[in-house]
């Protein structure tokens, strides 16, 4: 990775320079998938729209042992099922981001788990929308989501730990 460039706030890399605590070097769609088992009888078959269920998930893992470069993963899957059970669609998305974190170690958990995820979410939850609309569906709009809350409730589970994920497969409607 050492050919990412240097933070915006890092003027030609200077380690002399102060350093911003969160720095986000790069966005990208890791992976896209959306789904319509049943087309086209679907969109002629469906009369109401499908109920949707949304799992999200966060991942983050450093890229460099003792280093402070991470990659952070959102990752969303929605299931819209119509009315009579059928699937309507499938579509999971995992958004990331490169982040350069410089704080200090007891705080490196809800920055990877809860700040990182927040810069990613809007992104992420456009893209969702287009792909589903773009898929002959309504657009799902995702309300914004807690991560403070998330991530608290997953500390609550004794499933602690700087690089792990968010709770997964945390359900919304």
């Amino acid at each position: 990775m050492s050919d990412l460039p240097p933070p915006a706030n890092l003027p030609n890399g200077d380690p002399g320079q102060p350093q911003a605590p969160l720095v986000v070097n790069l966005q990208y769609v890791k992976d896209l998938s959306f789904e319509v088992p049943g087309a086209p009888e679907i969109y002629t078959t469906m009369r109401e729209q499908p109920r949707i269920d949304v799992a999200l998930d966060v991942q983050a893992r450093a890229l460099q042992e003792g280093g402070n470069l991470f990659e952070v993963t959102l990752q969303i899957r929605a299931d819209a099922k119509t009315g009579d059970g059928a699937t309507a669609f499938i579509a999971e998305l995992a958004y990331a981001g490169l982040f350069t974190i410089n704080v200090q170690p007891d705080v490196l958990e809800p920055v990877l788990l809860v700040e990182c995820p927040r810069l990613l979410f809007p992104f992420a939850r456009n893209i969702l929308s287009d792909v589903t609309r773009d898929g002959g569906f309504m657009p799902v709009a995702l309300t914004p989501i807690d991560f403070v809350a998330l991530w608290q409730s997953r500390r609550g589970q004794g499933a602690g730990g700087s690089q792990g994920g968010a709770p997964g497969g945390t359900m919304l409607s």
